[in-house]
């Protein structure tokens, strides 16, 4: 045994000494290596102290590059959230603690009252923001007196900042109206088409234009034109040097963004882009793939810039679904915009250059609750998303199916109606003959059928709607910035200064004046000769087309 132990290892003693001797090295080694590490650390958590440090004592610089991405959930109230938020958790299996990608950005409340009325209209709620002041229900750019006042964009874009609009309505209609263009009434979109490709005092205003409303832009003698004169401002804007898009194909080879020549018009629809429900993602894109090209262009445009980019998004159609009472299409509106919204957050999260989103509404619409009460006897606190996911079309969809089914006197029709349209499509098995016999009775008359439709669906959701219109019901603020002292600026608690807490629609316009170094009373100046009101004929066209209120209307598609 012990001539086997120097074979083995060697004497035992000897042996022990050198394993102790390892260890000792082997823990000073670790104690060294732990040390240099420690060291390491420290080095970098202090320089990344003081780096924040000094960007947090440093100055803020108004003039200094930055980018600016106002967003626009037009017509969403805080019950839209809800709603969307219950849908998705049902539809994706998703736990109750699950929220949206806008839930994380919360900072604030707005109030929304116009000069005119304690309920605006998107016009004078979008002058708020673009203008930083109060104008009446109907304005577009112009204050209480009707006079053109400078807007953010025309500010920035005289900086030398580089600009854009991306919306799923028509380019025309108010929201990037009154961010592009000046008129007296919203109903004034030829003149406002033109105002946007630069036809005014200002000149060109607008860089990147992405979204519907070819209608304005073609004259009536063309199909899906709408213009009252024989202009074609598509053929005029090439000649003077825009590259244009006009359907998924051409908007495709934009390649994200990467392959943009500006200024870039894209009028993807010759009204509003479908509800991303009724949508063919083969010929529409979505708002998320509209706001990547933009980002991705602007991005690019500026990159050797002194001055960075100002955009636009406006999520359009959850106002229209609003109006609509449609609740299946309103909670996929709002997910298609927070699909949008994580674009953004992205672009944020990997740029250098100084950013800051901001994302309100101008309003709410249709005074949604996620509750109803569906008989006279005290109800059950229950509602139900499942109906709303076996829902696959919007009403506005499917009442002009039924408007343009041809023999509506044969028992096919209602056959139609029972099978392709509330079984099929709303995905409705239980309902009434009376449900049938109302859809039969109105089938002329696609406004009548598109609410009865969408009541349907509403009450079997137990959904809750108090108006058709819009509602004065306070608006979320959401935001999200790269830059510590754009936060610092955004949690501000003073009036005009920050955003933090319940402010005046009014105050997010000057804030953007405010960190931008903007004058927009500079622009007011420069813009005051602009044409802005209507004529004779441009009254007698709203007139008929229903505008004579010169507020919001119902189902401007369908009918």
């Amino acid at each position: 045994m012990f001539e086997r132990e120097p074979l083995l290892g060697g004497d035992k003693s000897i042996h022990n000494k050198k394993s102790k001797s390892n260890i000792k090295q082997n823990i000073s080694y670790i104690l060294n290596i732990t040390t240099i590490l420690t060291i390491i650390f420290l080095y970098f958590h202090i320089s990344n102290l003081d780096k924040s440090k000094n960007e947090e004592e440093k100055p803020f610089d108004p003039q200094g590059k930055k980018n600016i991405i106002m967003m626009v959930t037009d017509g969403m109230g805080p019950a839209s959230m809800s709603a969307a938020r219950s849908f998705r958790q049902f539809r994706d299996e998703l736990p109750m603690n699950d929220v949206l990608t806008l839930d994380q950005y919360l900072i604030g409340t707005s109030r929304t009252r116009s000069s005119s009325s304690l309920v605006t209209d998107s016009a004078a709620g979008a002058t708020a923001f673009s203008c930083a002041l109060k104008s009446y229900n109907g304005a577009i750019g112009v204050d209480s007196n009707k006079n053109p006042c400078g807007t953010i964009l025309e500010a920035l874009k005289l900086r030398g900042y580089f600009t854009g609009l991306v919306v799923t309505t028509r380019i025309t209609d108010a929201t990037p109206a009154a961010f592009s263009s000046h008129a007296d009434y919203r109903f004034q979109e030829d003149l406002i088409a033109q105002h946007q490709i630069g036809e005014y005092p200002f000149g060109r205003a607008v860089d990147l234009i992405l979204g519907g409303g070819r209608c304005h832009f073609y004259p009536s003698t063309i199909p899906g034109g709408c213009r009252v004169d024989n202009r074609n401002l598509i053929k005029e804007t090439k000649r003077k040097g825009w590259s244009y898009v006009g359907n998924r194909q051409e908007f495709d080879a934009l390649n994200g963004g990467k392959n943009v020549t500006f200024p870039l018009l894209g009028l993807l629809a010759d009204t509003d882009i479908p509800y991303d429900i009724d949508r063919d993602s083969k010929e529409y894109p979505s708002l998320a793939e509209q706001v990547k090209v933009a980002l991705t262009a602007l991005s690019e445009a500026t990159k050797d810039s002194d001055q960075g980019f100002f955009l636009l998004i406006e999520g359009s159609r959850i106002d229209h679904a609003g109006h609509h009472n449609d609740p299946a299409a309103q909670v996929r509106e709002v997910l298609a915009y927070d699909k949008a919204f994580q674009e953004v957050i992205k672009f944020i999260d990997s740029t250098d250059v100084e950013t800051v989103a901001i994302s309100t509404s101008d309003h709410e619409t249709g005074g949604l609750v996620t509750a109803r009460q569906v008989s006279e006897s005290y109800p059950d606190y229950l509602w139900y998303p499942e109906v709303l996911l076996n829902s696959t079309k919007s009403g506005d969809y499917l009442s002009r199916q039924i408007y343009h089914f041809k023999d509506k006197k044969s028992k096919k029709f209602e056959t139609f109606i029972k099978k392709d349209i509330l079984e099929k499509s709303m995905g409705i098995t239980d309902y009434t003959k009376t449900d049938v016999e109302s859809i039969i009775e109105n089938s002329t008359n696609p406004e009548k059928v598109l609410f009865i439709l969408n009541n349907i669906l509403s009450i079997r959701a137990q959904i809750g709607w108090t108006t058709h219109g819009h509602s004065a019901v306070d608006v979320n603020i959401y935001a999200h910035t790269n830059s510590q002292q754009l936060l610092k600026l955004l949690k501000s608690r003073k009036s005009y200064e920050g955003l933090t807490g319940n402010h005046e629609n009014i105050e997010i316009g000057a804030f953007m004046e405010s960190i931008t170094g903007s004058n927009l009373n500079q622009i007011t100046e420069m813009i005051k000769s602009t044409d802005h009101s209507p004529s004779k004929k441009d009254f007698e066209v709203a007139s008929a087309k229903g505008f004579a209120n010169l507020i919001d209307k119902l189902h401007e598609n369908v009918v």
